[in-house]
């Protein structure tokens, strides 16, 4: 953005607050319309949950109407925006954590985040801002992997906070203290602590410390087509080919999991369609800036497929690193799939 562009857009921003401040809603929408999808994401970030994240999205934009004749403008309509949206979602977490104050799961180095976590859902690339250069994209993925959502879940709410402002969202830790109402010095003490205890659990304890290379998007693409196609065969061996011997099978918000490519391929063989896989068709969309795909079960009453849930996968250069399965109905809706397949449908054009 040059420098006239900026002005220009300052300027809108500008009418558009003055004309909000006097009770125009439609200025207001405006204003905050160009915000919606990061502060939804933001709010995902903060639970976890794509429900959550809808619900808090919009009790945070109806505080930010009802309080905008008391913006003053000293930080950017941005930043009073994330603050008002952060603390709503700090007091919901903290609420539910309260609430099961007693049956916290408690993370010990054995499960893995994804299968200690009380909620967690995947978040569909089509909620994403696909404007964004490859840059900007390579660091939003890090910053929307499912290994990273689910282990800032088990964060105290502030910390969790504190690092997804500072080291996410890249504010000086004299933003993160305004919009956490402390000190920058109290910012940079829980940033240390969240920090140490973020990289013990993305680590696992028995994962080695010098993780294999990235591949890129095409490579995960390649890998998941060869997922899909041995899938469809019911091909344990070439599945099992496609895993890392110490890959991880999770099925959150269930404490289940399977660690190393035996017992996954022994789940798989008997579980799902009572290990007939090939029954389930299998169509890819995109979660959390990864490979994924949806799952659709035979409904043998209505002769075609219906919509069972999603598998997020975690890829790296020697394979398969984890698959996270969410059996959930209802986020049909959220990756914009239909909830039945009829026979035949060309998956092309599913969620189209």
């Amino acid at each position: 953005m040059d420098l006239t562009e900026a002005t220009r857009d300052a300027a809108s921003e500008a009418s558009l607050l003055a004309a909000a401040r006097v009770g125009d809603h439609e200025a207001f929408a405006a204003l905050v319309e160009p915000l919606r999808r990061e502060i939804h994401l933001h709010c995902y970030r903060l639970t976890g949950s794509l429900a959550d994240a809808d619900d808090l999205l919009q009790e945070s934009l109806l505080k930010a109407w009802r309080r905008i004749g008391t913006f003053e403008g000293r930080a950017p309509f941005r930043a009073w925006l994330y603050r008002i949206a952060t603390n709503t979602c700090l007091n919901e977490v903290t609420r539910r954590r309260q609430s099961r104050a007693l049956g916290t799961r408690a993370w010990s180095g054995g499960p893995p985040p994804v299968a200690a976590v009380h909620r967690l859902d995947p978040y569909p690339d089509r909620l994403l801002d696909d404007r964004v250069d490859p840059a900007q994209r390579f660091d939003e993925k890090e910053g929307v992997a499912l290994a990273f959502i689910a282990a800032i879940q088990l964060l105290p709410p502030r910390q969790r906070a504190a690092l997804i402002l500072r080291d996410v969202l890249g504010w000086s830790a004299r933003e993160v203290g305004e919009s956490l109402e402390c000190s920058a010095v109290s910012v940079n003490s829980m940033l240390q602590r969240a920090r140490t205890t973020l990289r013990a659990r993305l680590r696992g304890g028995s994962r080695p410390d010098a993780a294999p290379a990235a591949v890129t998007e095409i490579g995960e693409r390649r890998l998941l087509a060869r997922f899909m196609e041995a899938w469809e065969r019911a091909d344990f061996d070439a599945l099992a080919e496609l895993l890392r011997e110490d890959a991880i099978l999770a099925m959150p918000p269930e404490p289940v999991w399977f660690a190393g490519r035996a017992r996954i391929i022994e789940f798989l063989s008997t579980v799902p369609a009572n290990g007939r896989i090939g029954d389930i068709r299998l169509v890819p969309i995109g979660a959390n800036r990864q490979p994924a795909v949806a799952a659709f079960l035979p409904d043998e009453e209505e002769a075609g497929h219906r919509f069972y849930g999603v598998m997020v996968f975690e890829i790296d250069a020697a394979g398969i690193s984890a698959i996270i399965g969410f059996a959930e109905p209802d986020l049909a809706d959220a990756f914009g799939l239909p909830p039945f397949l009829p026979p035949n449908q060309n998956d092309r054009y599913v969620g189209r």
